[in-house]
């Protein structure tokens, strides 16, 4: 009974811990963004998509390693669907709208479904060998070399663009200066904002550890089965991250940092979350997660590019059909085919 309590605690201690270090995170990561001229979309695909990503990471990783490999790839799985069908569908129906960037969905979007189709198109081969990984981490790399090279390409256009405004600016003597006659120049990264920047991140990755030791152990005493675990228990347990990062973005208006930090989250999960145990071991498929958890999956990400493409935002509406999904896929999955 003691143990139960403790457990308990820990998970709502936890909670806390991870919902203030997100709000934390968020903040100072757009400041840094700022300073340097970084795009909220390529803030939310990298920095907050990683980092946000590292307990699903690290959940998979040490389970892989430990042998329970139905844990490993449920966790990367049910974390995907939940952070589409779960995450974006509670915060699009809470924030009301979350806008999206058309270049950035063409693009994140797409390598987010390609990648899901790869990880199915692997698990129909029996297993997830050292081929298939040195296939998923390779497909990551040349994903991160379009992005630095899509950043390059739009900071070359930021300060074209600002130099203009400076050369209208010096022509127009009505034009506003600062107190030393020059224009306003973003100011440099600083220091203390890198610092709360890993402390937020920090946090996110302490509070999740405790929320998914908390989560596992409650769920063994409950005697639910491995794979379930991974599909829910830890998949909704590690992704409270991406669901705390992601709610506040959409509440502060910061809707490609939320979106994007979804998608990027998606795609890093499947690539390195299995990839890099893929290189260590052979990772079995199992049967229903081949047939039914996958192609959920698959189907949950072209829902949400088919509803933002609709006026390249979500609304209340379709954070409702996104919840509906994940509903009934929980149904299905919980009490029809387990």
């Amino acid at each position: 009974m003691f143990d139960l309590i403790l457990l308990i605690a820990i998970l709502v201690v936890s909670l806390i811990i991870v919902i203030k270090a997100a709000d934390v995170f968020v903040d100072n990561l757009v400041e840094i963004g700022a300073a340097l001229g970084i795009s909220q979309v390529i803030l939310g695909v990298t920095a907050s998509a990683i980092g946000t990503s590292l307990p699903e990471f690290g959940s998979a990783l040490i389970a892989s390693l430990s042998g329970s490999v139905d844990i490993g790839v449920g966790t990367v799985i049910g974390s995907n669907i939940w952070n589409i069908a779960g995450i974006l569908g509670i915060s699009a129906t809470f924030a009301g709208v979350i806008r999206a960037d058309t270049r950035g969905i063409n693009r994140d979007g797409a390598v987010t479904l390609i990648t899901a189709f790869i990880l199915l198109g692997f698990m129909f081969m029996g297993s997830i060998n050292k081929f298939a990984a040195i296939v998923m981490v390779a497909v990551y790399a040349v994903y991160l070399w379009i992005l630095i090279k899509d950043q390059k390409k739009e900071t070359a256009v930021n300060i074209e663009n600002k130099d203009k405004e400076e050369s209208n600016t010096e022509n127009d003597p009505k034009s506003e200066v600062t107190e030393s006659g020059a224009t306003e120049k973003p100011n440099g990264i600083n220091r203390k904002t890198l610092a709360w920047t890993l402390v937020g991140l920090a946090g996110l990755v302490i509070g999740c550890r405790l929320l998914v030791y908390s989560g596992v152990e409650l769920a063994r005493i409950a005697g639910i089965p491995e794979m379930i675990m991974g599909l829910f228990t830890l998949a909704i347990g590690t992704s409270i991250p991406e669901l705390v990062v992601t709610f506040s973005s959409a509440m502060k208006g910061l809707h490609d940092l939320s979106i994007g930090t979804v998608l990027g989250s998606n795609t890093f999960n499947i690539m390195i979350g299995i990839g890099i145990p893929a290189l260590i071991m052979n990772i079995p498929v199992e049967p229903l997660s081949l047939t039914f958890d996958a192609p959920v999956m698959i189907f949950v990400t072209i829902l949400l590019l088919l509803l933002i493409k609709r006026g390249m935002k979500l609304t209340r509406t379709d954070g409702l059909i996104l919840m509906g999904t994940y509903l009934a896929y929980a149904v299905i999955r919980l009490f029809i085919l387990a």
